[in-house]
């Protein structure tokens, strides 16, 4: 990956920010430690492929280029995500190496505010995977 073009939220379909909103993983939560997290944007019968993009993995390449990185910090910092396209999808640029919950929910708030939307209008859906309950 190098730079990665932005998005502005402007350009975002409208039902983004007029109705309920959910955004499915296309993972199971004990696969989502990694940088890149597929998901999609589900609305009133109309979805939106929307991926989360952990910025700051350098290793074995980096995954983007530093002026990307940069603005994916300076956006977090001011309450922000950066908006970016990535392999024709949307994708949520969120510094960091890997997403737990929390920062999941974080940055889907962050593009309810992005679209104008209250964050209550969105919904976070993942599917368990192998529970370890003997830990």
């Amino acid at each position: 990956m190098r730079g990665l073009a932005t998005v502005d939220a402007f350009d975002l379909p409208e039902w983004l920010g007029t109705g309920d909103v959910t955004w499915h993983a296309e993972a199971a939560a004990d696969r989502l430690g990694g940088h890149l997290v597929h998901g999609l944007l589900v609305g009133d019968h109309v979805e939106l492929p929307c991926d989360l993009l952990g910025v700051d993995r350098a290793w074995p390449e980096p995954v983007t280029d530093d002026a990307t990185r940069v603005l994916a910090h300076q956006a977090w910092r001011n309450g922000q995500v950066l908006l970016v396209e990535h392999e024709d999808r949307l994708t949520l640029a969120v510094p960091g190496t890997g997403f737990t919950a929390d920062r999941i929910l974080t940055a889907l708030a962050r593009l309810a505010k992005a679209v104008g939307a209250p964050p209550e209008n969105f919904v976070a859906a993942m599917r368990l995977g192998v529970v370890d309950d003997h830990g």
